[in-house]
């Protein structure tokens, strides 16, 4: 399946930021698309060819990064690192509808440039080519949620920050292994059945098999959207047929019970209609990438309370201080999860 995320550079973009790459002492290093490439022996100033490479970055090494792929929110900033707001914007480097700028990327002066996601011959052969052309390291890691632990020990050896690395790749490791454990004791037909709603219409959805609903797949739920693929528009009388048992949302403006066809769907009906938090990074989607790890265990507890007992507020503080460099305060706490877990009655 294609990944949404990259297209070639601007052949003017690749022109420029030849003329300013420059010779460094390097070593080999073989990525996740079998690819060896020459990366400095000290990779200080990193930027991320899209959103999943800037999660990973920066949830790794904040002080490597040169840039963020877009400018964080002011929504969003309380939720990352204060050394890290005011980091220029590039644009996605080789990302859907070549949004680079070009000028922000020179004056960058990167010493690599590290992409996330698909790893076939397509992306590997892009890679190359925007390499050649560029004469900037670049490397391909996976993006697979199932290797994510293996994306961080991969990263952490580029960067030298292997100890690191490993601390965030077993944290990783071990949740994905509990939450797979537990979920194995529920027989399939007791799973729920869940959609994924995108837009503020919620009529956008992943179907079975795309990226963007990857982890729903992970926890064993049941995903309702079946015979399309990757991301399509669908109408509420095709949600109506489905008839989930939960709806997971993107965006907030989403209100199904103002609709009286959404109405009729079970979800809406018992009140099983959730909010993914979306701060500093969605927990569920966009990007689909490593900040998905907080949102497998939130849609476990979710969709498996009585098999899930921990707390998790306590969960999601712990993965901030640990993945995105903050302590939360309650408020903060409070807010992220407003509307994404079930009402006290």
């Amino acid at each position: 399946m294609p990944h949404p995320r990259r297209l070639a550079l601007p052949t003017f973009a690749v022109a420029i930021l030849t003329l300013v790459a420059g010779p460094a002492a390097a070593r080999p290093f073989t990525d996740a698309a079998g690819r060896v490439v020459e990366v400095p022996d000290c990779a200080a100033r990193v930027v991320a060819a899209g959103p999943p490479a800037a999660v990973l970055l920066y949830t790794l090494a904040p002080d490597r990064m040169a840039g963020w792929v877009r400018t964080p929110s002011p929504a969003e900033r309380p939720y990352l690192a204060p050394a890290t707001w005011a980091l220029p914007a590039t644009g996605r480097l080789t990302g859907r509808g070549g949004t680079a700028n070009v000028e922000a990327v020179l004056a960058l002066k990167p010493d690599l440039v590290v992409d996330v996601g698909s790893t076939g011959p397509t992306y590997a052969s892009l890679a190359d080519r925007v390499q050649a052309q560029t004469g900037i390291p670049y490397i391909l890691l996976d993006g697979a949620f199932a290797k994510t632990g293996e994306t961080y020990r991969q990263l952490g050896a580029v960067l030298g920050l292997g100890p690191a690395a490993d601390g965030l790749a077993a944290y990783a490791d071990r949740t994905v292994a509990e939450v797979a454990e537990r979920v194995a004791r529920v027989p399939e037909a007791e799973r729920p059945r869940v959609y994924y709603a995108r837009g503020p219409r919620g009529l956008e959805t992943g179907f079975a098999g795309s990226i963007n609903t990857e982890i729903l797949e992970v926890v064993g739920a049941r995903n309702v959207a079946v015979g399309g693929n990757g991301l399509a528009n669908v109408s509420p009388e095709q949600v109506l047929g489905w008839n989930p048992d939960v709806i997971v949302a993107l965006d907030p403006a989403f209100r199904p019970g103002d609709d009286p066809i959404w109405r009729g769907v079970k979800a809406v009906r018992e009140g099983r209609v959730y909010r993914t938090p979306t701060l500093p990074f969605a927990w569920f989607d966009a990007p689909p990438g490593v900040n998905r790890l907080i949102g497998m265990r939130w849609l476990a507890h979710l969709l498996y309370p009585a098999l899930f007992h921990e707390d998790l507020p306590a969960i999601v503080a712990d993965f901030y201080q640990r993945f995105y460099h903050v302590a939360l305060t309650p408020e903060a706490k409070a807010v992220l999860l407003d509307g994404a877990v079930p009402a006290r009655r």
